[in-house]
Parts: structure tokens; sequence; C-alpha cells
């Protein structure tokens, strides 16, 4: 759980949401990893455009956010995929939004209780902006996080299942 370790300045909040999905770890990674696909099941996202790289560490993203939040796009950059250990990391580096130096882990894990059950955990640290408090940023941030894992946890779940029944 090392990566989920994230040094927070005094104008910033960290937090992290963990959800658990009756796939394996495998249905979920070929979700998650795909840096230049996180529309498949981030519902806030309306596109992506890889804009340098070819999907290894570094490369940058644009993504364009749904009308009626508040933010138009966010450039991102890839800072981990480890397909071995199922870690997933990017960071904010520049857009239309609210999330200053946002930077976020993803790992997988195969649910010690339940086989072919994967248990995500997704944190994050950004900053606070000036006109809120750390407590509605993470809330704010929290929310947009939980969204996405259900919404993993569907399409991931109805992967498996498509899996399973072939």
């Amino acid at each position: 759980m090392h990566h989920h370790t994230h040094a927070v300045g005094p104008h910033q909040c960290s937090s992290a949401v963990v959800q658990s999905i009756s796939a394996t770890v495998d249905a979920v990674w070929s979700v998650v990893r795909r840096f230049d696909n996180p529309q498949a099941y981030k519902h806030f996202l309306k596109s992506c455009d890889v804009i340098l790289g070819d999907g290894d560490v570094g490369t940058l993203r644009e993504v364009h956010v749904v009308s009626g939040l508040p933010a138009g796009s966010s450039t991102e950059r890839l800072e981990i995929l480890d397909d071995d250990r199922h870690v997933m990391s990017f960071s904010v580096v520049g857009g239309d939004h609210r999330l200053n130096n946002y930077r976020s882990v993803t790992t997988l894990h195969p649910s010690p209780i339940c086989a072919g059950t994967t248990v995500v955990v997704e944190s994050y640290v950004v900053d606070v902006p000036p006109e809120n408090t750390k407590e509605e940023t993470c809330v704010f941030v929290d929310t947009i996080v939980r969204c996405n894992m259900i919404s993993l946890k569907q399409i991931a779940e109805n992967l498996a299942k498509k899996t399973n029944s072939k």
C-alpha cells in the first residue's frame, strides 16, 4: 500500500476510496489500464486525446469534461503503469479546472476473502482552492472518485459475466 502514501502540503487534501468488484483483477485491470480511454468508465469525461506518447509512462492526454461541471479540460501525465502489480498513477499538469496539483494512484488487489473478487483502491492528493476548505475539496473529489468506482464496478462485472458465459 506504499503507493497510497502521499506527501500532503499545508494547502492540500488527500483521501482514498475503496471499491470491491465481483470480477477478476485481470478483468478490472483491462478497463483501468487504458490511459487513452478513461471515459470508458469515468462518465464525467466526454472524450480523451493522447497528445504525446504511446501509452507508456510520460504519456500526456487531454480529457474533455462533460458540460455542467466546473471544468472544461484537463491535461494529465501518466506517472506509473505497472501491469504486474496492477498500479496506475497520473497527475494533472494543466487544463481548465480547479483541481491543481492533482495526483491519483489506483491499485488493484485480489480479495483475500472472496476468490474472483477485486479490491480497487484509488487515493489522491490535490490543492485546496482558495475559496474552499479541505473538507469541501475532499468531499467533492471523493464524490467523483466514488461515481467512477461504481461505474467501473458495473462495467467490469458485466465484462466478467460475458467472459464467463462463453
